[in-house]
Formats: structure tokens, sequence, C-alpha cells
């Protein structure tokens, strides 16, 4: 599926829609059949009772009841398999389509506008939030659907057999169906907003405190963290007893409906049959139904409840991806030079939103095929927006980025990320092989060109070593040294072939002799391509061609 701006929540469960509607059919005709089961029997043992009473057992009608009884049984049999087969089935596609409708439509707004949200946030976004949607068929969507249909259904059978008992059936239906749960959810969206983000805090947390654990040892501030955890958890538990007294409440109301409503559909069966309106067993057969409808109505407040809470975890969901992202393709975009060509900034200016100081002002640069450049810098100096606007994550507040005459305002974003292989500060190396991590690169890579490459960062023996291609590496590259690991992220960054390599603080956290001696194998590496080197490191001989310092916003 392509990606679209439009491409929103309602219109992911809707492309489900046949599934769906399946779903709550099935479900319906299960509920549907045990209620009419429970009605059924009812009224055939009360016949049966009475028959046996006053001797009138040769003429009482067994077979049709007891065919009736069977009949209903099987199919409620039947549907309930059906319905945990398709809603099981249905609920599954929608998991999945979730994770990638939030993954398709988040990660175009990676780095620019997710950088701004703590990890554990993300984290708690998609796993809490999303399997609160996701299961909004099976805990909500579903039941509600299908209880309205089985009510609507019950009510216009009482009416058939004596109307007065279908008023009453009708006005339990609003009470336990409508009544108890407005009165149970009522206030209770922003209290759900409430627990949703205090369930968002307490993961972030945990994970930050789990990713800082060496940190925090170090600083001797895991109590301090541990504390703060147990804060947040307790913050958390005190929203839940909240919602669970809450529940509580409702489910007290709904027993003192039910017990009024019973007795109520008690008296209308004794009057009836009193006056002759109806016979014995269909007295017995409407209050038996009103027993089943009671019993279905039972879990009509947790449904309420869980349509509540997915609609504060899909308002959740969306506020992340519905951010508008940094940049925008343009309409018509156009052909970048089949060739390598020079990179130009034409009096480049940049601040961040809501900032009125400008980081970058009036920055001239030009990087021809083949150059390798240097930009020095203080710590917030713009460097690491200069690349952001280079890889165009950003669009600049004023003048142009030019590659081969083109501004790439005017060029397709995948376009121009083929043109650049990024290696940032803090490169990971990721849980898996090391053909995993090179073929992030270039996914069709052949197993020589990874070897070759290896070679190139003087990785190949290391890479044999340890058992070759398909060697596991560890999660962080925990097998690796710091240098190794750095060495394999710029084979990757190699690998992608762009005309043009950017690398942000590539020598960070290196001694000096692995960092000279990365760099040298770099730039033996890099054949024909330019270099932009964002560093604030001293450089051996040899490694730029020209060297800038960034400073007050503009190079020098």
């Amino acid at each position: 599926m392509s990606l679209h701006r439009d491409d929103s929540l309602k219109q992911m469960f809707t492309r489900h829609r046949g599934r769906l509607l399946l779903t709550v059919l099935l479900l319906w005709t299960t509920m549907l059949a045990g209620t009419a089961l429970l009605g059924l029997s009812g009224g055939f043992l009360t016949a049966a009772a009475l028959a046996g009473a006053a001797g009138l057992g040769s003429g009482f009608n067994f077979f049709s009841p007891s065919a009736g009884i069977r009949g209903l049984t099987m199919a409620r049999i039947v549907s309930r398999y059906f319905e945990k087969l398709v809603g099981h089935d249905v609920t599954l596609r929608i998991a999945r389509d979730l994770r990638v409708w939030f993954f398709r439509r988040a990660l175009p707004l990676a780095p620019a506008r997710l950088a701004g949200i703590r990890t554990g946030e993300l984290l708690a976004r998609l796993m809490s939030d999303i399997g609160e949607v996701d299961g909004l068929l099976v805990r909500a969507i579903g039941p509600l659907l299908a209880l309205g249909g089985v009510s609507l259904v019950a009510v216009f059978s009482a009416g058939l057999i004596y109307p007065p008992a279908a008023l009453l059936l009708a006005v339990l239906a609003l009470a336990i169906g409508v009544g108890v749960p407005w009165l149970t959810v009522r206030g209770a969206g922003g209290q759900e907003r409430d627990r949703a983000l205090h369930r968002a805090q307490l993961r972030t947390q945990a994970f930050e405190g789990l990713e800082g654990a060496a940190d925090l040892t170090a600083l001797h501030a895991r109590e301090d963290w541990n504390l703060r955890v147990l804060v947040a958890a307790k913050q958390l538990r005190s929203r839940d007893r909240r919602r669970r007294w809450r529940l509580v409440g409702g489910n007290a109301l709904h027993g003192l409906c039910a017990s009024v409503g019973l007795a109520g559909m008690l008296w209308v069966a004794l009057r009836g049959f009193e006056r002759g309106a109806i016979d014995a067993a269909l007295a017995a057969a409407l209050v038996f139904l009103t027993v089943a409808l009671i019993e279905l109505w039972a879990g009509i407040g947790l449904a309420w409840q869980s349509w509540l809470s997915g609609r504060v975890a899909a308002a959740r969901l969306e506020s992340i991806v519905d951010q508008p992202p940094g940049v925008q393709d343009a309409t018509e975009p156009v052909a970048l030079p089949a060739q390598a060509a020079t990179l130009q900034l034409e009096q480049v200016a940049f601040r961040w939103p809501g900032q009125a100081r400008a980081l970058l002002e009036g920055v001239q640069l030009s990087v021809a095929p083949g150059d390798r450049i240097a930009i020095r810098g203080d710590s917030g100096s713009g460097k690491t927006t200069l690349s952001a606007l280079l890889l165009r994550l950003w669009e600049p507040d004023e003048g142009r980025v030019l590659y081969g005459g083109q501004d790439i305002r005017n060029v397709a974003q995948d376009a121009w990320h083929k043109q650049i292989a990024w290696l940032p500060q803090s490169a990971p190396v990721f849980a898996g092989s090391i053909a995993d991590n090179l073929r992030l690169g270039d996914a069709q890579a052949t197993d020589e060109r990874l070897w070759q490459v290896l070679a190139d960062v003087r990785l190949q023996t290391w890479a044999a070593q340890i058992g070759g291609l398909n060697a596991w590496v560890g999660e962080n590259g925990a097998t690796m040294s710091a240098g190794q690991a750095r060495r394999l992220a710029l084979a990757r960054a190699l690998l992608r072939g762009s005309p043009i390599l950017l690398l942000d603080e590539p020598t960070e956290g290196l001694d000096v002799d692995t960092a000279h001696a990365l760099l040298h194998d770099m730039v033996a590496a890099l054949g024909g391509r330019s270099l932009v080197m964002i560093t604030h490191d001293e450089l051996p001989e040899g490694i730029v061609h020209r060297s800038y310092r960034l400073h007050d916003g503009r190079l020098r």
C-alpha cells in the first residue's frame, strides 16, 4: 500500500468491513440462539411440568419444542465456533495493519517531528495504545452491535407474545443498555486520558531506567530512579483502582436494575396468565427470556468502557501520526542528474520552529564531486542542524540547497536520499548477523560485495574469525568493540554507493589511534565520492581537502 496522508485510522478499519460485519453477524447469531434457547427451554419445561401434573401427557406436543431446542443448540455451537474463528482472524489482521499503518505514517516524521517525543512514550503508544485499539472489535464494537440487535429482536418477539412484556423489556434495555453505561462512563473521558498518560509515564520511566542502568549505577542514582518508577506505578495503580470502582458501581447499578426488571417481568407474566392473555408456557418463556437478556446485558458496561478506552488510545495514536511532516514532496518532482554533481548551499538560513534566534544565517558552501570537507563548531553552533538540511529533514527558511543546479525542494525525497549515505553519531548496530546489518545499506548486495566492503574498512579478518557473514553481533553490537561497531556502520554507509557521504561525529568516543585508522580507511574506500564530515576533532593530514568552522550561524 502506498503512503497517503489521508490514510486515516477509520479507513484502516473500513478495509476490513466485510469480516467485521460477518463477525458481528455471527456474534449476534450466537447471542440470539442462546437467548431463544433459554426462553424456549423455560417455556417447554413449564408446559411439560403442567401437562404431567394434569395427566395430559398423551396430548402434549413434545417433538416440536424439543426439535427447536436441538436446532438452537446446534446453531449456537456452530455460530460460536465460526464467530471465534472469524473474529480472531479479523482481529489479528487489524493488529497487523494497525502497526503497519502507524509505522507507515510515523516513519516519515522521523527524526524531525519525532525527535521531541521520548522513546519510552513512543513505546507506550506502540504497546498500550495500539493494544487498546486493535481489541476494539472483540471488546467493544462487536458486543455492542450484537447486543443492540438481540435486544431489538427480543423486544419484537415479546411484543408478539404479550405487548406489556415488550414494553417492560424496552424500558429495561434502555435502562441497562444506555442509562447504566452512561452513568458509569459519564465524565470518564478525562480520567481515561489521565490514566493513559500515567501508563505511558510508567513505561517511559521503566524503559529509560533500563537503557541508562549503567550510568545510573555509576552515578549512584539507581535508588532515586527506582523511587521514581515506584511513584509512577503507584499513581497508575490509583487510576486503575478508580476505574475498577467505577466499573464496580456500574455492575451494582446493573444488578439493581436487573433485579427490579426480573421481578417486574415475573409480575407482568403472572398478570397476563391470570387474565388469560397468555398461557403458562409463554409466561414462563417471557421470564426466562428476561433472564437471558439480563445475563447478556451484564457485559455492556465493560464494552462501553473498552470503547471509551479505545477512543482515547486512538486519539493518542493520531496525535503522533497527524503531525505535518518536516518537508513536503513537490507535486511534480524533477529528475536529478544521472552523474555525481556539485552540492551547493546558497544563503541558507534556518531557525527552529518557535525560536527567535537563527541557528544558520547566510550559509554558503560548495562541494564538488570528489571533494572532502570538514565542518567544525562548538556544541549548539548548528552543525547537526546543517546536516538535517542537507538530508532534507527540514527546509531552510531562506536560501536554497542545490544539487546539480536543481533546488532539492523540487526533488522527490526518495530520489534525494539515494544521493546521500548518512552515518549518524550514534549509528546503531542491530541485533542480527553481520550480513543483516550490512544489507540495510543495500538489500541486493551479494556476499562477495559484503566481503569487499568489510575489507575496505578492515573488518574482513575479524568477520572471518567470528564465523563469517552469518555471525551474530548482538543487540547494539554487544559482541563488538566501539571501533568495530563504528567500522561496521561505516561499511553499511559505503555499501549504499551514494555519491555523497555525510558523517556526523564519526570518531566520537574512539581513542586517537582508532579514530585516525578509521578515517584513513574511510578515505581509501571513498573512491570518487564526496565527503561532508561534521566533527569537532582534529583530523590527520590528507583526510579532507578543506575545513570550515561554523560560528554565529555562518561558515568561515
